[in-house]
Formats: C-alpha cells, sequence, structure tokens
C-alpha cells in the first residue's frame, strides 16, 4: 500500500448514494511523472465527502486507466493537520468550521502560528487574544471545534462501515456525543429517526457490527421500513401476506421469521392487524397499518358520519335565500344549494368547468347571510392562487390549523374552529393524516366543502380522500363537465379534456399554447428540452426561464429523469465557473438556484413541494438561506438535504401548482410511468403555454393507460359499514 499527501484542490465527483469520488489533490513529495498536466495528482475511490482546501493523507495504490492516465485509487482517507502556516490558514479558512471564514483565518494563524491547533484543542478561550475575534465569535468557533472533533470520532467509527461524511454529520447532529454509542446499541433506529437515512444503510451498519442475519429486532425492522414501503406509495395499510413476502425477501430470511416479527410488533402495539374486506365481497384480508394511519382512517370515517348524521348545522341560525346569478349554470347552482345544505359535499371538474365561478357563488351566498368561513389549501402555492382567483383570504391548512412544534395543531377537538363553513381547495392533493386533522378542527354542526379535481394524480402522502368519499357514495358530490365559452379557446383546456376521455390530443402545432417537439432518443430529448427551456421559449414567449418555466418528469432517473435534468438546467440557466463549485453535505448548490423542500419541517416552516430561490450560501456561519415567497429560510448546513434542485421536479411534486409554461419529456423509455392520470396532471398544472418533447407513440401510450393504482385504503369502507 502506498500513500498520497496534500491538499484537495478540486471535487470533481462525488456520488452521495455509494461515495465514489474523484479528487484533484496539490500533493507533496510525488513524483512529477504521476501528476496530470495541471500539476495535480488525481485520486479515486469509494470515500466519505471531503471539501477543496482539506489536507488529506490517502492510502491506496497508484494505477494508470486507459482514459484519464495515471490515477491513485485510494481505499481510504484521514483529515491531517496542515504543516505550513499557508496550509493552516487555507484549512481554517476552508469553511470546515463554523465561525471561520478566510478573513478570520489569517488573524488566527498570524496570532499563533503553528500552535493553532493545539490552542483550539486546549485554549479555545485566547482566540479573544486576536484582534476582531470578540466573545461571541470565540465561543461559536469554540463550540464548533469541539463539534469537529466529535463529528471526526463518528467518522472514524463509522468509516469502516462505508457511511459517507453526509450522514456522519446528520447522525452526530441527531445523537450528540451519544451517537456512537446510540449506533452501536440499535443501528435500526438510524432509517426511523434521522431524514435521509434508510433501511439498507442501517441494516448494512448492522450487519457489519455482527448483528445476525435472524435478529428479531432486525426482523422487526424489515417489517417497520416494508410497511413504510407500502405508505410511501400511497396505502395506508399493506395486506399481511405482501408484506411479508416483501419484508422476506428484503431480509433475505425465511417467511416464518417474518410472520413472528408480525405477531410480536403487533403484540407491542408497533403496528395494527385489522381484517378488511378485499376487492371482491366474499374476499378478506388481514390488512396491517402502522397506528398513526389506523387510528386517522378510524378516526376520519367516524367524524365524517358524525357530521353528515347530525341535525344541528351552523348554517340554520343565519337563513337566507340563494340568488343563483344568471350566469350559472343549472348544474352550478346545484353545487351552491349542496354547500349550503350539506354538512359535507364535493365540488370536482376538470379545467375550465367553472370550479372557480362556483365557489365564489358559494362565498357570496355565505356573505349574503352574514355566515363565518375560511378557505385553505394544502400548499402555499395553492393557497396563495385561491387568494387571488376568490379575492378573499386564504391560508396553508397547516397555518389555518396554527400548527406549533412540537405540539402539533393547536386547532382540534378542544379548540375547534369558529366557522360556519370550511372551504378546502386542491382537496385530491389531502392525505389521510392531514385530512383527519381538519375533521378534529370541526364541530359537528360545521359545513365542510371539499374542492378538487378527482382525475388528477391522488395525493403524495398516504391514502385517498377524495376518491374514497365519492367511492363510498355517503357524501354529495357535483361533477362539472361543461367546457365554457372563454376556455374553448385554450388548447391546454382542450387537450386536457381529450385526454381524460381517453383520446389524443392535438400535436399539430397550430394553436398558440401547446406544442409538440419531436424527439426519439433520451439523449437528443434532454438535449432538445434544455434548448426549449434556454432559447426558444424565452425568445418567442419572453418567460423567464427559471422563474416561468416549470420542467416536469414523469421519472427521477436516466437521461430525461428529474435528476439528470436539473444537473444539465443547473449549468444551463446558473452557470458558475469550478472554482466557484462546492458541495454541501452532498448537494451541488449555488446563489440563485431553484430549490424545492423535500419533506415537512415544521420548525422552520416550510413544507414538501414548496419552492423556492437560495439567496445566500454563507460558508462561515454554515447556512443556505432560502427565498420562499415573502420569507427567507435559514438551513444549517446539516439541513441541506431537505431541498434538492426544482429547475426540473416529478409531477407529483407539482400537484397544487401552477406555473405560466411547463415543459414536459414524453418516452416510451418512461414506459411504466406513462399513465393517463400522470400526463393530465402535467398538463392542467399551465396556465399560459404546455410543450411537450418527445413522441407521440409516448403520448398514445399514456392516454390509452386509463389504470389508476388502486390504493390500499378502508376509508370508503369505514364510511358505509
Amino acid at each position: 500500500m502506498e500513500t498520497l499527501e496534500g491538499i484537495v484542490e478540486r471535487v470533481t465527483y462525488y456520488s452521495a448514494e455509494t461515495g465514489y469520488s474523484v479528487l484533484h489533490i496539490k500533493a507533496s513529495r510525488v513524483n512529477k511523472g504521476l501528476l496530470g498536466k495541471d500539476g495535480l495528482a488525481t485520486a479515486v475511490g469509494t470515500l466519505p465527502e471531503v471539501q477543496p482546501r482539506e489536507s488529506v493523507r490517502l492510502t491506496g495504490a497508484w494505477t494508470t486507466h486507459k482514459e484519464h492516465g495515471n490515477q491513485f485509487r485510494a481505499d481510504s482517507v484521514e483529515q491531517v493537520a496542515p504543516a505550513t502556516l499557508e496550509g493552516l490558514k487555507r484549512y481554517l479558512g476552508s469553511g470546515l468550521i463554523k465561525g471561520v471564514g478566510p478573513v478570520t483565518a489569517g488573524p488566527i494563524v498570524d496570532q499563533f502560528g503553528l500552535d493553532t491547533l493545539t490552542v483550539l484543542d486546549s485554549a479555545s478561550e485566547r482566540l479573544r487574544e486576536v484582534t476582531g475575534v470578540g466573545k461571541h465569535r470565540t465561543a461559536i468557533i469554540s463550540r464548533a471545534w469541539v463539534e469537529q472533533q466529535h463529528i471526526k470520532e463518528v467518522m472514524l467509527f463509522l468509516q469502516s462501515h462505508r457511511v459517507n461524511t453526509t450522514l456522519a454529520v446528520r447522525i452526530y447532529k441527531m445523537y450528540g456525543n451519544a451517537a456512537i454509542e446510540q449506533v452501536r446499541e440499535n443501528p435500526y433506529r438510524l432509517a426511523q429517526d434521522i431524514y435521509g437515512i434508510g433501511f439498507k444503510t442501517a441494516d448494512q451498519i448492522a450487519l457489519s457490527m455482527g448483528i445476525q442475519t435472524t435478529s428479531p429486532n432486525r426482523s422487526a425492522a424489515g417489517i417497520i421500513h416494508a410497511l413504510n414501503t407500502f405508505s410511501e406509495d400511497g396505502h395506508t395499510f399493506a395486506p399481511r401476506a405482501e408484506l411479508v413476502t416483501k419484508a422476506a425477501e428484503l431480509l433475505e430470511v425465511s417467511i416464518r421469521d417474518c410472520e413472528v416479527a408480525v405477531d410480536a410488533l403487533r403484540e407491542g402495539e408497533q403496528i395494527v392487524v385489522e381484517t378488511l374486506p378485499g376487492l371482491s365481497d366474499d374476499e378478506f384480508t388481514d390488512a396491517v397499518y402502522l397506528p398513526a394511519f389506523w387510528h386517522s382512517e378510524r378516526g376520519a370515517a367516524g367524524r365524517i358520519r358524525a357530521m353528515l348524521h347530525s341535525s344541528q348545522s351552523r348554517l340554520s341560525s343565519k337563513p337566507g335565500t340563494f340568488v343563483a346569478a344568471e350566469h350559472l349554470t343549472e348544474q352550478q347552482r346545484d353545487a351552491v344549494q349542496t354547500a349550503l345544505s350539506s354538512k359535507v359535499s364535493i365540488l370536482t371538474g376538470g379545467p375550465g368547468t367553472g370550479k372557480t365561478t362556483t365557489l365564489k357563488a358559494v362565498i357570496d351566498a355565505l356573505d349574503a347571510r352574514s355566515a363565518t368561513y375560511a378557505l385553505a389549501s394544502p400548499t402555499g402555492r395553492a393557497a396563495k392562487r385561491l387568494s387571488e382567483t376568490t379575492g378573499k383570504e386564504a391560508s396553508t391548512i397547516h397555518r389555518l390549523l396554527g400548527f406549533k412544534p412540537p405540539k402539533g395543531f393547536i386547532r382540534d377537538e378542544s379548540n375547534p374552529l369558529d366557522v360556519d363553513m370550511l372551504i378546502i381547495d386542491e382537496a385530491s392533493m389531502l392525505d389521510l393524516i392531514l385530512f383527519y386533522s381538519i375533521l378534529k378542527a370541526l364541530t359537528p354542526d360545521t359545513h365542510l366543502l371539499l374542492v378538487g379535481d378527482v382525475d388528477q394524480l391522488p395525493s403524495v402522502g398516504a391514502g385517498d380522500v377524495l376518491r374514497d368519499l365519492i367511492r363510498s357514495e355517503q357524501v354529495p358530490v357535483t361533477r362539472l363537465n361543461a367546457i365554457f365559452r372563454q376556455a374553448e379557446g385554450s388548447l391546454i383546456i382542450q387537450n386536457a379534456h381529450r385526454i381524460n376521455k381517453g383520446k389524443m390530443p392535438d400535436l399539430n402545432n397550430h394553436g398558440q399554447d401547446f406544442f409538440l417537439f419531436t424527439a426519439e432518443e433520451p439523449d437528443a430529448s434532454a438535449d432538445l428540452l434544455i434548448e426549449v427551456v434556454k432559447e426558444r421559449i424565452p425568445r418567442r414567449f419572453g418567460f423567464d426561464p427559471i422563474n416561468d418555466i416549470q420542467v416536469l418528469s414523469p421519472i427521477h432517473r436516466g437521461t430525461v429523469g428529474v435528476g439528470a435534468l436539473n444537473e444539465r438546467l443547473q449549468d444551463a440557466l446558473n452557470p458558475t465557473s469550478a472554482s466557484d463549485e462546492r458541495l454541501i453535505m452532498a448537494r451541488r448548490l449555488r446563489m440563485g438556484d431553484k430549490v424545492i423542500q423535500m419533506r415537512n419541517n415544521y420548525d422552520k416552516g416550510v413544507f414538501n413541494g414548496d419552492m423556492g430561490r437560495i439567496d445566500g450560501i454563507d460558508f462561515v456561519d454554515q447556512v443556505v438561506r432560502v427565498q420562499f415567497d415573502a420569507r427567507t429560510v435559514e438551513y444549517d448546513f446539516a439541513d441541506v438535504p431537505e431541498l434538492s434542485l426544482a429547475y426540473a421536479i416529478s409531477v407529483h411534486r407539482s400537484q397544487g401548482s401552477e406555473y405560466p409554461a411547463v415543459v414536459i419529456p414524453v418516452l416510451t423509455q418512461h414506459y411504466l410511468m406513462l399513465q393517463r392520470n400522470l400526463i393530465y396532471t402535467a398538463i392542467t398544472r399551465a396556465k399560459k403555454l404546455v410543450v411537450l418533447v418527445g413522441t407521440r407513440r409516448a403520448i398514445a401510450i399514456a392516454v390509452r393507460n386509463d389504470k389508476v393504482t388502486r390504493r390500499n385504503t378502508g376509508l370508503a369502507w369505514r364510511l358505509v359499514r
């Protein structure tokens, strides 16, 4: 084995999934014949994440690559203390230590010289001797230095288990100085406690620590992971037979081991098992629930039944005659009357069918009665649009219910909303748990109106609330189906309805708002898509390529998947020089980048699907600042994995949002994801322009495929039992 020491100049490539890295190192004591033309050594290998300016010692061997020449293939890496004053300044000023940047690093090293690291280790209070470093900054640096040393210990412990640096930092942030002890005690808790760590990573650590494949703890963790996978796919429960089969395959153990684990988890009340009807009347299945979904499903059904069966109505004390405006159709008049007379009602229909007009008529009727009401939507963007279209104040559901971490929603059974009617727009986005939270905040005499397009994709979260309510036939439903004259001129709306009826859209490119650019192969499609977003649409329509145009992809992987398109669009729309490129927790983020929040973060008040722009990256304080509409949110570097680039997003994540223009790659390589409701949802996200990039054949496949994947839910059954 050989060693290579030096300072990391560039990180050309780093995979957060595998840890595979390509580094360019300013090496010491290396034969010049092994260096590249730039005088740097190239090192490759599966390594923990390192940053530019770090001093490192790699262990491995020199090899010769037929294309890339001499490379040092590294098996391990360790950080080493810089041996020169300049090296110390570069090291301290690299952004690795919170509170120290290039400006601060110079005076610190000038003050303490080669003893700088010793001072930080044992007498960090002496930093106050440095001009410009006061008491507050000294405390920040001291705390960060100690934290850095602990993180190093965690990294060294986890390095043998092939856990990358990003995850090691998050493990430390969760458990602090007890991180190693907690991981040793039960590595499987990592998958439950830490966002970004899945079962496979936890299992890898556990097995490398000597835990047996047939360990009851491992089987239980595998069952919970498999059950979580079902919920991530939208199911509120998993059929027991499917669950144990899936877990047995995952764990590579027997069905019997998994059956025992299910029984143990049931006894420990970590799961709930209930017998439900199957797809036919004489079929029954053992449904396995996570407790939160079981309680929410039963609770939601009970509260809906209570509202429907209660003879009390808050609107009955505020009588008034509904006088329908002349421009309303008979269907719309019926919908308004139903909302006023029924405790729970649903208004659905496609684009251009008058849902907004009907909703405004409901609001006018409520105003005429001096009734109180609230308007809400699942996302901030949808709430903003609801407010703009109705001229009334609207909020997110979370804000309406007063979410306060860690307590949860302030509005509940003991503190309900004081309104006569609650109107929820974009109701197709409602997942089961959020829907139950809404119902808990309503008294049985309050009216609830759900407005949404049931033909769109179901919610990202588990459940199929809107479809289940309609399927139960217990709730009055008005489905608007007439396209209004002002919408008939829009090819977007015409094509959306054609697709929804199983007909091919008009792809002749004769209109002004709907176009198909043909490309057969993924590489050619990606090239064309970048050109369309960067040049063609802005040139012809004047749309801003970042703020106004949204790329929606049916898939995550592949040449025209969300991941690859984001990398290319970032370079095309927000380029930066190589010297400015910097990895932050395995994310390549730049000033001005368009980003999306990937999970609910109640502490920060940002939620899954919220989109913003990066307007600050502070390597001294180690925070990324993101502008979400009118407010700025700060992310510690350790929280950056909650963000993802959003130049391209999945169609599922676009639900509830509207964009001036959308660009959608549609290729036969997407075969498994080409569904009618997916392409319909994507097209209806556009207000002014749709551009499809791909082939007519792929579009035809999507239009013909009307099989909506049935989610495992029990809400409809519970409403009629």
